[in-house]
């Protein structure tokens, strides 16, 4: 039979708060995002590794209560405050330290409720700028811890749902069982499967080791 041509094409995962998974390992951030009026100086750091569900809850949050949402990554210069309340994704990776030191500034002067995320604790960012190191430091922090088995698999069938991929339970448990604990290989691992399926129109135990194989390398 003819092998289909498998399109690269980058799925857009939904941000809605239906869709997201209560887990244990995220209760405290649920928590404390469900009450901004109890941060200390109006300000907010939730930390995690890729894939642990922080862009999740940033548009959680950001929709929730009508807030803007920017990313770390394009702030540059003196930034432009909105009206209600801001949303800073991936603060960490801010080129400008001295843009995120005026960000953080304006922010707790005017008031202004402020979630930074980043990929570890705001003392271990990236940024030499001692005033800026200093806010950090002071800023309450809170993590989202490792995942759960029952949120693995509940995420496993989410990624597999979003890609209309139908995998067998005890292949979906081979997953589980040889993957690194984190939401991010289980991404990678269902995308290759959907490249294999694809291209071979069998999902089965070999399309599934053989995923396992290629992650692996």
């Amino acid at each position: 039979m003819p092998r289909q041509l498998a399109l690269p094409l980058d799925l857009s995962p939904s941000f809605a708060e239906a869709d997201f998974i209560p887990d244990a390992a995220n209760v405290a951030a649920r928590e404390f995002l469900a009450a901004p009026e109890s941060w200390p100086d109006h300000r907010l750091v939730l930390f995690g590794p890729a894939g642990s569900g922080k862009t999740h809850l940033a548009h959680v949050t950001a929709a929730r209560h009508g807030w803007r949402l920017d990313q770390g990554a394009a702030l540059r210069g003196l930034p432009h405050l909105p009206a209600r309340g801001w949303v800073l994704e991936d603060a960490d990776l801010c080129p400008e330290p001295a843009a995120l030191f005026h960000a953080l500034n304006a922010a707790r002067e005017a008031r202004l409720p402020l979630l930074l995320t980043g990929q570890a604790p705001p003392s271990r960012w990236p940024f030499t700028l001692p005033d800026l190191m200093s806010r950090l430091r002071a800023t309450t922090a809170v993590g989202l811890e490792a995942p759960s088995d029952t949120l693995l698999a509940a995420m496993l069938a989410k990624h597999l749902a979003d890609r209309q991929l139908n995998l067998a339970p005890a292949l979906q448990q081979l997953l589980l069982l040889h993957l690194p604990r984190d939401t991010a290989s289980l991404r990678s691992a269902v995308a290759r499967l959907d490249e294999a399926a694809l291209a071979s129109g069998r999902l089965n135990r070999a399309t599934v080791m053989e995923a396992l194989r290629e992650l692996d390398t």
